[in-house]
């Protein structure tokens, strides 16, 4: 069984741009589902298909399978209605590798960075950029983003003024 311990951060200021190692394009749709999150993305030019567990928190089961990028497009079109798109750029620091998502769209203004990790309690050196924990609240998953985007939030001023920090 796959399971998945990943914890989110919001990510301030600009200061982790100067580390950026690779910076891949992403697109990403919903296709449904109460129990798991289904979604094709397109990643650069290579194409996959992830089924994730619903229930919050750090920890959550996930199945990952590489699939024809022309196949992911079309699913895009024709199935999926709730999208994502964004840029995820990878950076290291003290040894872990950090995915930072930075949203496009209706999610613009959102930058999020996440760590994978072996164990929920494994210790992290963490950048200064790092900002407040968002692994337990919901509304930070991208398959909630695509329902709800960002920019639709009562809170994004105040959201947008923490990450200028």
């Amino acid at each position: 069984m796959a399971l998945e311990i990943e914890r989110k951060f919001l990510v301030r200021g600009d200061a982790w741009r100067d580390a950026v190692e690779r910076s891949l394009p992403m697109a990403q749709g919903y296709l449904g589902g109460d129990l798991a999150s289904v979604r094709v993305r397109l990643e650069g030019d290579q194409a996959m298909l992830n089924i994730k567990s619903r229930q919050g928190g750090i920890s959550r089961l996930e199945f990952e399978y590489p699939i024809p990028p022309d196949e992911a497009r079309e699913m895009l079109a024709r199935l999926a209605g709730d999208q994502v798109s964004k840029t995820r750029h990878f950076v290291r620091h003290q040894g872990s590798l950090w995915e930072i998502d930075e949203f496009n769209g209706l999610n613009g203004g959102l930058i999020v960075a996440e760590i994978e990790l072996d164990h929920g309690d494994q210790a992290f050196a963490a950048p200064p950029w790092l900002g407040r924990e968002v692994s337990y609240d919901e509304r930070f998953y991208n398959a909630r983003l695509a329902q709800l985007p960002f920019g639709a939030w009562p809170d994004r001023d105040s959201i947008i003024k923490e990450l200028a920090c």
